[in-house]
Formats: C-alpha cells, sequence, structure tokens
C-alpha cells in the first residue's frame, strides 16, 4: 500500500499569499509621466570612437566660422563710417573695377561665389559702387581690359592711322545724359580689384597691350605655304605631265565640288551647338617680344590706377584632401588676409608704387639658375653675385599659387590660343614703372587690431528681451525720421 503524501500547512499558507512587488527603480517623476526609465552609463568604445571624431569636427568648424566672421566684421567697421559721409544727390558714388576668371580645370561660379564669401562684405559696408569684367576662359580678361583701355583712348583724341573720313565716333549715350542732368563723378581715387594669380596674369598681358598695342587690329598672319613631298616628280617629268593635262592638280580640287554639297549634313550635337553660341576671343594686338619696339601711347597717364591683388587658393583632386581639409578649417586667416586688402582699397589713404627685385647668379657658374632676393640691390659684400636681370615685384604676386594649378593649365592646346597663364610674365618698364597698389596704413593696422569685430548695430538676446518687456528704449533712429533729429520748434 502506497504511502500517502504528506501536507505542511506552513507550505500551504505559502502558494497562498500573493507574490511580492518588484521594488520600483528609475525616477519616480518620469514614471509618472510615462517616460521610459533612462539610466545613465557610459557609451561603449564604438560609440566613444565616433563621437570623439565627429564633435572634434564640428567643433573645428565653429571655431573657424565664428572668428571668421569676427575677422570680417572687424574690416567692415574699419570701412563702415565711409557709408555715413552725406553725398549730393547729383553725385555719383567711387565706383572700382573687379576682374574675375574662371581658376583653371575649373568654372566661374567658384570664383563668384570666393567674391560673394569675402570680398565683397567689406565692399558694402564701404558703400562702394563696381563693375565687373568676368572671364569664363583663357584670355577673356586681357581682352576685356584691352579693349577697354583702347576705348579711353579713343575718347582721349587718339585716332588709329587708317582711320576712315566721315566715320562716326562712338557715342557713349548714358555719360551724355549724366552730363545733360549735371550728375557727375565721384572725382576719388578709382581702382582695380584682381582675384587671384592667374587673374593677374592676364591683368598684366592686358594692360600692356592696351597702351603698347595699335589701336586697331593687325592683319592676320599670311598662311604659310603648303611644304613640299618628298615623292614629288622631278622638273622635266612635272613637265610632261603639266602639257598633258589641262589644269594643274590643285586648280582640279578647287573645281570639284565639295564633299559636304554631296554628303547629307550631320545634325550638331548639343555640345557643338554651345560652342559655336559662345563668342570668339579677340586676338592679341601686341605680343610680349614686341613690347621693346613699341612706343607708348601718347595719352598714357604718369600713374596707372592703383591695384589690389587677393589671394585666390584653388586646388583641385581627389588627392589633395587633407590639404583641401586643412584649408577648410582655416578659412579664418583668408578671410582676415583679403578683408586686410579689401579695406586698403575702399580707404584709399595709402597709395605706394611697385618695387623692382634683382636676380643674382655666381660668376663662377654662369649657367646656374637665377636665385631671387629681398633686396633691390646685390650685396656689395658677395663679389661672387652679380645681378642677372631687373625683375618687377609685380611677377612674383601670389606666385605660390601655381602650384595649385590643375595639370591642364600646362598642358599644350590643340588650338591656336594663347596661354598667358602658362607663358612668364613680361613687365615693361615703361608701364611697370606707372603701376601703383594700395597699401593699409600702420594706424589703421592697430585700430584694426585693437577692434574685436563686434557689430555695434547687432544687439544681444538680453537686449531684445528688455526692450520687448519694455525695461530698455529703442534710442536708435528710424529711417523716416532722418533729418528730423532735436525738440519741435527748433
Amino acid at each position: 500500500m502506497a504511502d500517502k503524501p504528506s501536507f505542511d500547512s506552513k507550505d500551504v499558507a505559502k502558494d497562498a499569499l500573493p507574490a511580492p512587488r518588484p521594488k520600483p527603480t528609475g525616477n519616480p517623476v518620469f514614471r509618472m509621466m510615462g517616460l521610459p526609465n533612462f539610466r545613465f552609463k557610459l557609451p561603449s568604445r564604438n560609440w566613444l570612437i565616433f563621437l570623439s571624431i565627429t564633435g572634434s569636427f564640428t567643433t573645428a568648424i565653429l571655431y573657424d566660422r565664428y572668428h571668421k566672421r569676427k575677422a570680417q566684421q572687424r574690416w567692415c567697421n574699419i570701412v563702415s563710417h565711409l557709408a555715413r559721409e552725406p553725398m549730393a544727390s547729383t553725385q555719383l558714388p567711387r565706383k572700382i573695377t573687379i576682374f574675375l576668371s574662371a581658376p583653371p580645370g575649373d568654372g566661374l561660379r567658384a570664383a563668384r561665389d570666393h567674391f560673394h564669401e569675402y570680398v565683397k562684405p567689406v565692399l558694402v559696408a564701404g558703400a562702394l559702387d563696381w563693375d565687373v569684367i568676368e572671364g569664363r576662359r583663357e584670355g577673356d580678361v586681357r581682352a576685356g581690359l584691352a579693349e577697354r583701355i583702347r576705348k579711353r583712348r579713343r575718347k582721349d583724341g587718339e585716332k588709329p592711322a587708317n582711320i576712315v573720313e566721315g566715320a562716326e565716333e562712338e557715342k557713349d549715350l548714358l555719360q551724355q545724359l549724366r552730363d545733360a542732368a549735371g550728375i557727375r563723378d565721384s572725382g576719388d581715387v578709382q581702382g582695380d580689384l584682381v582675384l587671384g594669380r592667374h587673374t593677374w596674369k592676364e591683368y598684366i598681358r592686358g594692360s600692356h597691350e592696351g597702351w603698347l598695342g595699335p589701336l586697331e587690329s593687325p592683319p592676320d598672319p599670311p598662311r604659310e605655304p603648303l611644304p613640299a613631298t618628298d615623292d614629288a616628280l622631278p622638273p622635266h617629268e612635272q613637265a610632261a605631265v603639266n602639257s598633258a593635262s589641262p589644269t594643274p592638280y590643285f586648280q582640279e580640287a578647287e573645281s570639284q565640288p565639295p564633299k559636304s554639297a554631296e554628303e547629307p549634313q550631320k545634325p550638331e550635337t548639343p555640345k557643338e551647338k554651345e560652342k559655336s553660341k559662345e563668342p570668339t576671343q579677340q586676338r592679341p594686338y601686341i605680343f610680349p617680344a614686341a613690347y621693346p619696339v613699341a612706343s607708348p601711347a601718347p595719352s598714357v597717364p604718369e600713374s596707372l590706377p592703383p591695384s589690389a591683388i587677393l589671394p585666390f587658393p584653388h586646388l583641385l583632386g581627389f588627392l589633395n584632401t587633407p590639404v583641401r581639409i586643412y584649408r577648410f578649417l582655416n578659412r579664418r586667416h583668408l578671410a582676415d588676409e583679403t578683408g586686410r586688402q579689401v579695406a586698403a582699397l575702399v580707404l584709399a589713404n595709402c597709395i605706394g608704387n611697385w618695387n623692382v627685385e634683382a636676380e643674382l647668379a655666381r660668376i663662377a657658374d654662369p649657367n646656374a639658375s637665377p636665385t631671387n632676393t629681398d633686396t633691390n640691390q646685390p650685396d656689395p659684400n658677395d663679389v661672387d653675385m652679380v645681378p642677372v636681370r631687373r625683375r618687377w615685384e609685380q611677377e612674383s604676386v601670389l606666385e605660390d599659387e601655381e602650384r595649385d594649378w590643375h595639370k591642364s593649365a600646362w598642358q599644350p592646346h590643340g588650338d591656336e590660343g594663347e596661354r598667358v597663364w602658362k607663358d612668364v610674365m613680361v613687365v615693361d618698364p615703361r608701364i611697370g614703372e606707372r603701376m601703383r597698389r594700395f597699401q593699409l596704413a600702420a594706424d589703421v593696422e592697430e585700430k584694426a587690431r585693437k577692434d574685436d569685430g563686434v557689430d555695434p548695430a547687432r544687439k544681444g538676446m538680453w537686449e531684445n528681451l528688455r526692450e520687448m518687456v519694455g525695461w530698455q528704449k529703442d534710442t536708435s533712429v528710424k529711417g523716416w525720421e532722418h533729418g528730423f533729429v532735436g525738440e519741435e520748434g527748433e
């Protein structure tokens, strides 16, 4: 007989009691609001690596943008007093000329974006007006500047040698309307702003072409005769062939109809249509080899308009990504240097001349390449060094940018176009000594160094809040209240 299971009263009582509730964990406030239980803990190793890299890069970008904005505002504050000066209603603001050109291997939009980001804020703060000469390809800026100088020479009374009697002179209708209305120019110093080394080389070439070249386009060079082939017939056989045939071979070829008339014409592709719509570039009127024998124009002034050359670093290529990232994180230095040059142009209170450098070479090694020095004359103590040639300072401006140019700027082209970027810059002494440049005065530099780069017209969050509540009265003069300052009856 099997044993009956024994029942303990204590076990039955334990089974009858409900299970105890788990002890609540986490913040009771979050629990009452229905939010999940946030457990604060250190992230994993992978998350730490990701957050450290992204956080460092984001911090570097924000730091650079902050100081870039302060640098631009610093130079805007330096020139902002010019915008508050009164001006007559019949007076035009000061106008400068800006030269932009597409960088090697890229389009014109890169130059425009650089101008709008770094140059335009300072020009607007100084209340300047400007004209722009743009170049979409190599040589456009050269042709535009040379044509502008030739128009100025014709306006000054200079006439070309082969002028036709009775020809109507070009009339500037806009200038006639301004003269009739009594509108005059500001009379301030005009100037030119050049962006980048590639544009500067075209600017130099265009200045020489305009002042040293002729007013009219020279005739096209004669075509070279066809080279004689090696399988040409002897004279006696050629005479027999000519006597047998009524016309020579090249006359028969000319008498034959062209192939395009017999064969159907192929439709043009979109690229060919766009290329055909592009305006043809004007041929140079004079080349650098002819500068020494050319005579300058009678109307050339004693001093040409001063210029300001701004840096335009532009690097392309996937392998140059580390350098491009470094430059992207240090744009504040570029903004400060560009703002300094533009402020010197806007103030125009210090204008200097270009210097002449000397290239030296040792007497013992005449075939050695010249060495550039910072002094205008060779060291008299070094008897082994002699000057090779005079090198103008314009030739070395932004010379380091040529190392960043795309390789297409150095490769030969299939067409017969000019190569202003590839050629060595040539400066004629008669033009080089007349060129000037804008410089920043020492007192302005000291004032800019003490400026903290804060916009005085910009209000903080607390100031705006105090005005909204009514704790602070807005004392700024509204636009419609200008000219009515003072009590009524005064």
